[in-house]
């Protein structure tokens, strides 16, 4: 089945879960840049600190509600994620606005 741009109901939701996608290492420096706890982090994203804490230490992958919560309110916060290749290195990153 394709959807009106032409692309598969697995292209579209793969892009979509693409998009949403951070890692750990970003979350943390994220925060970092904010200045922001564990604590901030969950009370601004509506996530518990136990989920931040687990995924940022590699212990645990939330749902993807939560991971699109988490980037949702580092992002409301000035926070800019890099993918692979959008940096001068060519790694994953972030920075502020």
């Amino acid at each position: 089945m394709h959807n009106e741009q032409g692309e598969t109901n697995c292209q579209a939701n793969c892009i979509r879960l693409f998009t949403v996608s951070i890692s750990p290492a970003q979350t943390r420096a994220a925060r970092a840049l904010l200045n922001w706890s564990q604590g901030e982090l969950s009370e601004t994203a509506g996530v518990a600190r136990a989920t931040i804490a687990e995924f940022e230490g590699g212990r645990r992958q939330p749902i993807a509600n939560n991971i699109a919560a988490i980037r949702a309110a580092l992002e409301k916060s000035g926070v800019i994620f890099l993918d692979g290749g959008q940096c001068v290195d060519g790694g994953p990153g972030v920075r502020l606005r």
